[in-house]
């Protein structure tokens, strides 16, 4: 028989719940701050209901009735500079921080309502609505709510894709040297998810002061949690990555409270991060004002039994016993706050003249303006240096022969050793003498800190990178080892940090670099070879910069340092290891964000190029002995493409040949070949020609890898057939 000895997991998991000691010792301004929260939250949510039954709000109204206890336990003894994230469901989360930071002495629930807090109850509902005055200028809506300065970092639509940044937002805290931490909230139905459980591995992994706060309300929309997991307990989850973990009673508000701090204890040591499962209750359906039973998923008498349970009634109970409040004055607390509630309505409704009597509408002032759709999408590049002239778009100093991957390594030594901002991450780029490819030799050695080897967890990693963008100290520089594996964290890098400018109302920078290379030609197949370029291009949230040659590189990279938008930069194995001119000295010079470079100049067509493809189009105009304009992009992304050298280009030859080396379905030239016709029809001769790969992603094989590819030779035969379409073949 073999030995067996029972394992135990390193961290406690504990099931926390208060005592009457407790309450008898609970301090009154804790207490009265509690229910106030609480009264605030329900009166909010019980409006938003009622004008969600009335057809005035657009979209879902999530509401959070029935969990007020746990948002305020939980956030009551958070500072100023502590920030919350949440999801879908987070009108009480994003109160409650709203409420601690304008008071942070408590609040007293027999005394009127303050002036700032009738300020949060109207923009709160004006966000909800889809109004310009709200948070997030009416673009957030119920689910997308963010308030920076008072530490309400944002609430998020994908179940689970707030966690990553959240985890973010906490390792700059750490890094500045600060206690603060980051508290994320979910639900049953995200503890499950990828990017949840990456998260708590990472940050496990690097102490991050990071509280996973579950709420466990029992329905991922209609679907049990019993039903989609086998092991309820969700707080169990922190055992198996060695993070304390604390179940909590949600509907018991002090309860909360207690686990809440000891976790910030933990948390506020530097100990890393915690989990605190919440068992609460939504009285409501997923959305909208009727109970769950309305949809049969749960019967009458389970949303009686929790209701007997309220969190509202346990503090009053608690409170009038210890006389530190009266029936009475709870009945005032409860009729303040529907008055309260009742101004906020009547300064954002008014009767409306065509619907009839006793109908009412959203004041049409008070709508964004239309022209206000795209503000915001990108940065306004105010950041950037002054461009003086045209010579600012080459470089013009010194050059010495370098191969190019070294010149990637030196330009982010240079900005590394100039800012001690910059924080660069990624799969073995602490490693292996500068990465998979060198690509960041020496950063380890001469900056340990702040070039981070991660887990294979690119959700987490690259959502963790946004997080940190987005809090500002920080400008994070993210590798992808291969451009493929953006499909594994695609909620991050397109749902998150692709919108998460624009989503909450357009002011806050993201300044984030995304390096990542095509491996095309190197037998690492349908996986591994990808040209990224024309997937990025349908976000817009994203800068694109392709460089071709290491002095570009040099450039265009400080470039997107200093940017304050998200900047992809895409580097390809074929140029590498090529010799080729680069500065000598100067590691500091920045082309300007949107200027394409004219390689060569002719009358015959238009080439248009990006990457190694750039050389193969020389190579084949050499070839032909043709005399073209040859574009280099540079800039990819819609916003900072250059039309004016286009535009001019294709004026001048009448005819355009786009040429791009990867596949022809996830291709970059389609929507650029649609257009430049659209664009310059008139001037074009022929439709706009274009030179790609196969429609299949490479294979392993070198014969089919070579076929998948595009190269010098089909250039060749892609300005054949301009010439011949032009009748000069």
């Amino acid at each position: 028989m073999p030995d067996l000895q029972t394992l135990t997991p390193r961290a406690p998991w504990m099931a926390l719940s208060s005592t009457e000691q407790d309450w008898a010792q609970a301090d009154p301004v804790l207490l009265g701050t509690l229910l106030a929260h609480c009264h605030l939250i329900r009166g909010f949510e019980e409006t938003v209901l009622a004008l969600a039954g009335e057809g005035l709000v657009h979209g879902p109204a999530h509401s959070s009735i029935g969990q007020e206890g746990g948002a305020a336990g939980s956030i009551v003894g958070l500072r100023a500079d502590d920030g919350v994230s949440g999801s879908h469901r987070g009108h009480h989360q994003f109160l409650a921080k709203s409420l601690a930071y304008l008071c942070p002495d408590g609040i007293d629930p027999t005394a009127d309502i303050a002036p700032a807090v009738q300020a949060l109850l109207q923009r709160t509902l004006a966000e909800i609505l889809g109004l310009a005055q709200g948070f997030c200028k009416g673009r957030g809506g119920s689910m997308h709510l963010r308030w920076p300065e008072a530490g309400a970092l944002g609430t998020n639509a994908i179940v689970g894709g707030g966690v990553p940044m959240a985890a973010g937002q906490a390792w700059a805290n750490r890094r500045a040297g600060s206690d603060a931490v980051m508290v994320t909230y979910f639900g049953d139905g995200a503890i499950n998810i990828g990017s949840v459980l990456e998260t708590m591995n990472l940050a496990a992994a690097w102490k991050l002061p990071l509280c996973f706060f579950i709420e466990n309300n029992r329905y991922a929309v209609a679907t049990g949690v019993d039903e989609t997991t086998a092991e309820p307990r969700l707080s169990a989850r922190g055992m198996a990555f060695n993070i304390p973990s604390w179940h909590v009673d949600g509907m018991d508000p002090l309860a909360v409270h207690l686990a809440m701090r000891a976790a910030l204890a933990y948390m506020r040591a530097g100990d890393g991060p915690t989990v605190i499962e919440a068992d609460v209750y939504r009285y409501f359906h997923q959305n909208g004002p009727f109970p769950g039973s309305a949809f049969g998923y749960r019967d009458r008498e389970e949303e009686k039994a929790w209701r007997t349970r309220d969190p509202l009634d346990l503090l009053a109970r608690r409170m009038v016993a210890r006389e530190l409040i009266a029936p009475a004055q709870i009945d005032a607390l409860r009729g303040r706050v529907a008055l309260a509630m009742r101004a906020a309505v009547d300064a954002l409704l008014e009767a409306d003249p065509e619907a009839g009597e006793g109908k009412r509408r959203i004041r049409p002032r008070l709508w964004p303006s239309a022209d206000f759709r795209d503000v915001g999408i990108l940065g306004d590049l105010s950041e950037m240096p002054a461009r003086r002239d045209a010579t600012d778009d080459e470089f013009r100093g010194e050059t010495v022969p370098r191969k190019f991957v070294d010149v990637v390594a030196d330009v982010m030594d240079r900005r590394m050793a100039c800012d001690d901002t910059v924080v660069v991450m990624g799969e073995d780029v602490h490693r292996l003498k500068g990465g998979t490819n060198g690509a960041t030799r020496g950063l380890a050695q001469r900056y340990p800190d702040r070039c981070l080897g991660t887990p294979i967890s690119e959700n987490a990693f690259v959502g963790l990178a946004g997080g940190i963008a987005l809090d500002g100290r920080y400008k994070p520089v993210v590798e992808f080892m291969y451009p493929d594996f953006m499909w594994v964290a695609a909620d991050q890098v397109f749902n998150q940090i692709g919108k998460v400018r624009h989503m909450f109302g357009g002011d806050d920078p993201v300044p984030l670099v995304l390096r990542t290379k095509v491996a095309m030609g190197t037998g690492y197949g349908s996986q591994h070879s990808m040209d990224p370029a024309g997937i990025f291009a349908t976000c817009p949230g994203w800068r694109i910069v392709a460089p071709s040659n290491p002095c570009d590189y040099v450039g265009l990279m400080n470039a997107a340092l200093r940017c304050k938008d998200p900047v992809l930069v895409i580097e390809h194995v074929d140029l590498y290891n090529a010799m080729a001119p680069a500065p000598r000295d100067d590691l500091d010079f920045v082309l300007p964000v949107g200027r394409a470079a004219l390689r060569r100049t002719g009358p015959a067509v238009t080439v248009i190029a990006y990457l190694s493809m750039v050389d193969h189009a020389m190579e084949a105009l050499d070839s032909l002995g043709m005399e073209a304009d040859l574009i280099d992009l540079r800039w990819l992304d819609r916003a900072s493409l250059d039309w004016e050298t286009v535009g001019a280009s294709v004026r001048k030859t009448n005819n355009v040949l786009i040429v791009e080396q990867g596949a022809r379905g996830t291709s970059y030239g389609g929507w650029l070949a649609d257009e430049i016709q659209r664009r310059y029809f008139d001037w074009l001769d022929q439709p706009v020609q274009r030179v790609t790969g196969g429609l299949a992603a490479p294979s392993i094989s070198r014969v089919l890898e070579r076929a998948a590819a595009a190269r010098t030779e089909e250039v060749i035969e892609g300005l054949r057939d301009i010439l011949r379409n032009k009748g000069e073949g």
